[in-house]
């Protein structure tokens, strides 16, 4: 092995190594016996974001609009109240934000298939926190999916 490859290797990640060296992870979802791709496949995370942007751009434009009648802290910590509301409203009685809706997106739990009202609530509790949500398992959910046993497909 030449040092080109050795650098290739650490540059590219841990996965991409073990990938070399014949490991098989398969694509995401199939542990949880979800499609490749298409309906019902594991979201990428680049609709994930933008989903989590038009729904934020709501709740931020709402606290502007009808509470806060400014800009400044208080209409983020407003905007964060809505997003909780909002987003545990929808996803527990539709599975699905407006954002979500809007890039063809939807939350639905392993077991059952619909997400109840306080799994819905505590996957908005963890996924405010933020910290949750931005550690991802190798099937692409992020923690705040994997305790409330749900996870973000395609419709």
């Amino acid at each position: 092995m030449d040092n080109r490859q050795v650098i290739g290797s650490w540059l590219s990640g841990p996965r991409a190594a073990a990938e070399d060296a014949g490991a098989d992870f398969g694509y995401r979802g199939e542990q949880l016996g979800l499609p490749e791709s298409g309906p019902g496949s594991i979201a990428r995370p680049g609709r994930r974001l933008g989903a989590l942007v038009v729904d934020w751009g709501l709740c931020t434009l709402i606290a502007y609009g009808l509470i806060t009648d400014g800009y400044g802290q208080a209409t983020g910590n407003w905007a964060l109240l809505i997003f909780f509301v909002v987003s545990a409203l929808t996803v527990g009685t539709l599975g699905f934000t407006p954002g979500k809706r809007l890039f063809g997106l939807r939350v639905l739990a392993l077991d059952t298939g619909t997400v109840n009202p306080l799994r819905a609530l505590l996957r908005t509790v963890l996924l405010c926190l933020a910290l949750p949500a931005l550690i991802w398992d190798r099937d692409g959910r992020g923690l705040h999916d994997r305790l409330a046993g749900t996870a973000e497909v395609r419709i």
